[in-house]
């Protein structure tokens, strides 16, 4: 599904495994839980790093609950890339029993 502006639009519980998950949420929020290995780089940060981002496969864009994501997701796709937002975010990610990594042990919170 696409949001009407050619941005594929993807429940969490659908992220193929092994995907390339780019996650644009704040620095607090990554280390309260996040998609193991994913890559992190905050949504204000984005287009000075967009070289880190990958190039050579679909990019799995995610934050909270779909709307930064959404964002992001829509300036990569103008770009070049191959961009899909996570469309419920880690709230998604969560509820769909996902696997998470957490920096600082604590429980996950959305």
């Amino acid at each position: 599904m696409s949001d009407g502006r050619g941005v594929p639009q993807v429940p969490a519980a659908q992220v193929p495994d092994g995907a390339y998950v780019l996650d644009v949420r704040e620095n607090d929020e990554w280390a309260a839980g996040h998609v193991p290995g994913a890559v992190h780089i905050p949504m204000r940060e984005v287009q000075a790093r967009h070289q880190e981002v990958a190039t050579d496969r679909a990019v799995y864009v995610i934050c909270r609950s779909g709307q930064r994501s959404a964002h992001v997701a829509q300036a990569l796709t103008a770009g070049g890339w191959d961009a899909h937002n996570v469309s419920d975010g880690m709230h998604g990610w969560e509820s769909a029993g996902r696997p998470m990594a957490s920096d600082s042990g604590a429980p996950f919170v959305a």
